[in-house]
């Protein structure tokens, strides 16, 4: 239960990214793997590798995956600002 509370909220925070310039690795869906993978992980990491149950869920749960989805959509960004070749107005 607790993957789904925290893909879920990567998913919720990926919508924000229409907001922003698509410099993303792989367009749109690389923020959303980043996103997804990065709360998913970062929530593995926090609990040491175990994922808690439906009795072990609360709010927090949610607040736990922030900081990952947001650090995952950060590489993809990252990634993908490394790939542009600078344009010199010669087209």
């Amino acid at each position: 239960m607790g993957a789904l509370v925290w893909v879920m909220t990567g998913l919720a925070l990926w919508h924000f990214t229409v907001f922003l310039p698509d410099r993303f690795w792989g367009g749109i869906v690389g923020a959303f793997m980043g996103a997804l993978v990065g709360a998913f992980l970062f929530g593995l990491l926090i609990h040491l590798g175990s994922i808690p149950g439906q009795d072990d869920m609360s709010l927090l749960s949610a607040l736990e995956a922030l900081p990952g989805a947001v650090i995952g959509m950060g590489v993809a960004w990252l990634a993908g600002g490394r790939g542009e070749q600078p344009s010199h107005g010669l087209t």
